[in-house]
C-alpha cells in the first residue's frame, strides 16, 4: 500500500478517502435555493452594482455593455462542440438589437443565475441548453434594449414609443442616432424590467441565420483553451491505474518499481485506483504501468459476455413494470410476429483525454475542467475537500466532447483528492485506456416484440418487454418512481409516435453490474434501432412500402409525419437508387425534435456495408442557427453510426476487453456518408438539436441492409459477416 495512507495523518485521509469512495457513485447535487428569475435577480443587483462602478452597463447576469459598445454575452452553458458560445450570444444580441459584429462571449463562473431551467442547477446535457434558456435569456436581452431606450428618451425628452433601435443605436425622430455605448451610464441607473416584451419571430435579424461561430477563430488558431490545456506552476500530473470495474480494489502492487521511475513524486491510493504523481506526463504514466497492479475484482470476477447475456434473460422473465399500456393487453393466441433485438455496452469515446485540473489549497478549491456539470461539481466538491461550497471555484473550459461523459463527476473528484493528499495542484490525465476501462458505459439493452396484423396488415397487438440496466440507479441524483420503470430505459420505446389499438410496453430491471451513464441521446440511442427496425419488420410482413406503412400509422402525428415525407422526397424515395444502392427510413422523436433519416446503402460480396449518404429532415421547432443544426446533425449521424458498424465494450473475467481506437475503432474519414440535412420551418418551441440526429442513423442503415440483402440485423453493432455472400 501506498505510503501516504500510512503515514501519521492516514487516519484522517482515510476517512477523507472513504467520503470520496461513496461520492464516486452516489453524490448530491445541491439544486437552486429558489427560483430561477430569483437567483437572476440577486445576481442582476450585484452586477449592476459593479457595472455602475466601472461604467459599464450590466443590467443582469447574462450581458454587458461598455462604452465603445461592446456587448459582452456571458454563457452558463458548457461548449462542448454543439455551438452554445454563439447560439446564447445570439438570443441575447436578437433582443438587444445589437451590432453582431460588436458580440463577444465568455464562459460563466459558477452561479445559480446560470442554472438550467430546466435542471435546477448549472449543467448541460439533454440537448437542453436552447430550449431551456429561450425565454430568460431573450428577456435578458430584451429588458437591456428597453433600459437603453428609457434612457436615451430621458436624454432626449421624448416619449420612448417615439424610439425604435437597430444594431446597437437608439434611433429618433427625425433620424437622430444614440449608440449604446453613449447611454450605458445612465441606463444603469434605470430599473431593470421584470417582463420585457419579445419579438416576433417575423422581426427576427439574428436568429434563424446561419451565422459563424464565435469560438471557431480560436480553435482554428489554437488559442482556445480546453481542460488539458489548464496549467498552474508547481502543478503535478497524475495518470491512475483505475479500479476495471466497480467495486474492485488493488491487493498488490510495485510501489518501489513506480518510484524508480525519474519525475516521480508520489504514489496515492484512492477508491477507484492508484494514482502516480510525477513532474510530467510521460514520467506519471511510466510510473502507472510500473506499478503492476494486481486487482481482486470481487463480486464481479466473473464478469463475462454469458453473464451480462444470462442477466438481461433473467431481466426479460423479470419484466412487469408497466410502461405504456392502452387497449387490451395482446391476445397471445392471436398470429404473431415476434423478435428480440440487443445493444452492447458503449463508451464515449471522448477525443479530449478525460483531465482536471485541482488546487486544494486551506479552505478552498479551484478547479479548471471541461465539465458539463459546474453546479454540481461546486457542492460535490465541497464535500469532497470538507469546505464550504462557496469556496469551491470552477473554471469551466471548453471540452473536446462531451456526448454525457463529462458530465459525471469521478475526474474532478479524483483530482481534488489527489491534491488535497498532496499538498500540491494535481492534474489528472486519463489515458484511452483508462477512460474506456473506468465505466460509465451506455447500458447494454435487450428488447423482445411480439406483434399482430390486422387484415388490412396494421398493427393490431404491440407488445414490448426491454430488460436493461437503471441509469437512474446509477445516477445518483435520480430515484426510480414506484412504478418501477426507468424512463430513460424505455425513452424512444414507450413513447413511439405509432397508432397501435392494443400495445404493452414493459420493463425489467438488469444489472449485470458495469457502471452505466448517460450517452449521447441516451435511451432513444437503442430504442429507435429496437422500434425502427421492427415496424420495419411489419411493413415487410404486411408487404408495404416501409415509408408509406409509416406514413399511414402516424396520423396523430404531424411532425413526424412531415419530417418522414421530407426526408423521403429530397432522398429520392420515389426513384431508383443508383445500381447496387439500397434505401432504408426511420424516423424518432427525441428532446423535444423530430429527426427523420434515410440511409443509402451497398453490401460487397463480403459482406462489408457502405453507407454512401444520408439524408435528414429536421423539426427541432423555433431555430437559432441553422448552420449549428446541420453540423449536429452531421456529428450525431457520425456518432450513431460509428456505434452501429463498430461499437462494443464487452468483458471477460472482469474486465474490459478494448482499450484504444484499434479495438474500440471510430468511423474514419473515408467512410463518412454524405451527410444532406433540410430543416422544417416551424413556430413549435424550439427542441433540441444535440443528440436527436443520433437515434435514427442505426435502424436507417438496418432498414437498408435489410433492403439490399433480405437479412434483417437485430443486434449493433452489425455482423457483416452474416451478410457475407456464399
Amino acid at each position: 500500500m501506498s505510503h501516504d495512507l500510512l503515514s501519521p495523518a492516514g487516519t484522517r485521509r482515510r476517512s477523507l478517502l472513504k467520503g470520496g469512495a461513496a461520492l464516486s457513485l452516489s453524490f448530491t447535487l445541491p439544486l437552486a435555493a429558489g427560483r430561477m428569475a430569483q437567483a437572476a435577480t440577486a445576481a442582476q443587483a450585484a452586477s449592476a452594482a459593479t457595472g455602475t462602478a466601472t461604467n459599464t452597463f450590466a443590467p443582469n447576469a447574462w450581458l454587458r455593455i461598455t462604452p465603445d459598445s461592446r456587448v459582452t454575452v456571458v454563457c452558463g452553458s458548457a461548449e462542448m462542440g454543439q455551438g452554445v458560445l454563439t447560439a446564447i450570444p445570439m438570443m441575447v444580441a436578437e433582443e438587444l438589437d445589437a451590432d453582431w459584429s460588436q458580440v463577444s462571449v465568455e464562459q460563466a463562473p459558477v452561479d445559480q443565475a446560470y442554472n438550467n431551467p430546466m435542471f435546477g442547477m448549472q449543467a448541460t446535457g439533454g440537448s437542453t441548453t436552447v430550449r431551456a434558456h429561450w425565454t430568460p435569456v431573450r428577456q435578458a436581452g430584451a429588458a437591456a434594449r428597453q433600459m437603453l431606450v428609457a434612457a436615451a428618451a430621458q436624454q432626449w425628452k421624448v416619449p420612448a414609443t417615439d424610439l425604435r433601435t437597430e444594431r446597437g443605436f437608439v434611433i429618433g425622430p427625425g433620424g437622430k442616432k444614440a449608440s449604446y455605448g453613449s447611454l450605458v451610464s445612465a441606463a444603469a441607473t434605470l430599473p431593470v424590467p421584470d417582463k420585457p416584451a419579445l419579438k416576433d419571430r417575423k422581426d427576427f435579424r439574428i436568429m434563424g441565420k446561419p451565422t459563424r461561430r464565435l469560438d471557431s477563430a480560436a480553435k482554428i488558431n489554437g488559442t482556445a483553451k480546453f481542460g488539458i490545456d489548464a496549467h498552474v506552476d508547481g502543478m503535478l500530473i497524475a495518470v491512475m491505474a483505475r479500479a476495471p470495474i466497480a467495486g474492485a480494489k488493488p491487493k498488490a502492487f510495485d510501489e518501489a518499481k513506480a518510484r524508480a521511475i525519474p519525475g516521480v513524486r508520489k504514489i496515492i491510493t484512492l477508491p477507484s485506483g492508484v494514482a502516480v504523481l510525477a513532474d510530467g506526463y510521460w514520467a506519471a504514466r511510466q510510473g502507472r504501468d510500473a506499478l503492476g497492479v494486481e486487482w481482486d475484482l470481487g463480486a464481479h470476477a466473473d464478469l463475462s459476455q454469458e453473464k451480462i447475456s444470462a442477466t438481461l434473460d433473467q431481466g426479460l422473465k423479470d419484466a412487469k413494470a408497466v410502461a405504456r399500456e392502452e387497449g387490451q393487453a395482446p391476445d397471445a393466441a392471436a398470429a404473431r410476429i415476434e423478435a428480440q433485438y440487443d445493444v452492447p455496452y458503449l463508451a464515449h469515446a471522448c477525443m479530449e483525454p478525460l483531465n482536471c485540473l485541482a488546487w486544494v489549497q486551506g479552505d478552498s478549491v479551484t478547479i479548471w475542467a471541461g465539465t458539463q456539470s459546474q453546479g454540481p461539481a461546486q457542492g460535490i466538491l465541497g464535500q469532497v475537500a470538507q469546505v464550504t461550497p462557496a469556496k469551491v471555484k470552477v473554471n469551466t473550459l471548453l471540452l473536446g466532447g462531451g456526448f454525457g461523459r463529462r458530465f459525471a463527476p469521478d475526474f474532478t473528484i479524483d483530482a481534488t483528492l489527489l491534491s488535497k493528499i498532496s499538498g500540491s495542484p494535481v492534474k489528472l490525465i486519463y489515458a484511452r485506456e483508462d477512460d474506456m476501462a473506468a465505466g460509465y458505459y451506455r447500458p447494454t439493452s435487450r428488447v423482445r416484440f411480439a406483434a399482430a396484423l390486422d387484415d388490412q396488415g396494421r398493427p393490431s397487438q404491440l407488445k414490448a418487454e426491454v430488460a436493461s440496466p437503471s441509469i437512474m440507479a446509477a445516477s445518483g441524483f435520480m430515484k426510480i418512481p414506484d412504478t418501477g420503470v426507468d424512463s430513460m430505459a424505455v425513452e424512444g420505446l414507450a413513447d413511439h409516435p405509432y397508432s397501435i389499438p392494443n400495445q404493452r410496453i414493459l420493463y425489467g430491471r438488469a444489472e449485470p453490474g458495469p457502471q452505466v451513464w448517460f450517452w449521447r441521446s441516451v435511451g432513444h440511442s437503442q430504442n429507435a434501432f429496437f422500434i425502427e427496425s421492427f415496424i420495419d419488420e411489419l411493413a415487410h410482413a404486411a408487404k408495404a412500402d416501409p415509408l408509406q406503412y409509416r406514413l399511414a400509422l402516424l396520423d396523430k402525428q404531424p411532425r413526424a409525419k412531415r419530417v418522414l415525407e421530407l426526408a423521403a422526397s429530397k432522398a429520392g424515395w420515389k426513384t431508383p437508387a443508383p445500381k447496387g444502392h439500397f434505401r432504408g427510413v426511420a424516423v424518432a422523436e427525441s428532446f423535444g425534435t423530430f429527426v427523420a433519416e434515410v440511409a443509402e446503402v451497398s453490401v460487397a460480396d463480403d459482406g462489408a456495408v457502405r453507407v454512401h449518404k444520408v439524408t435528414a429532415a429536421v423539426d427541432c421547432g423555433q431555430t437559432v442557427n441553422p448552420q449549428t443544426i446541420a453540423r449536429q446533425i452531421e456529428g450525431a449521424v457520425v456518432y450513431g453510426l460509428t456505434a452501429a458498424m463498430y461499437g462494443r465494450i464487452s468483458f471477460k473475467d472482469g474486465k474490459v476487453e478494448q482499450s484504444n481506437f484499434h479495438d474500440y475503432p471510430v468511423l474514419r474519414m473515408n467512410e463518412m456518408p454524405k451527410v444532406d440535412v433540410h430543416i422544417v420551418d416551424s413556430n413549435e418551441a424550439p427542441g433540441g438539436i444535440g443528440e436527436p440526429g443520433t437515434p435514427p442513423i442505426a435502424p436507417a442503415v438496418a432498414n437498408a441492409i435489410f433492403a439490399a440483402t433480405g437479412k434483417r440485423l437485430r443486434a449493433l453493432p452489425f455482423d457483416t459477416a452474416a451478410l457475407k455472400k456464399a
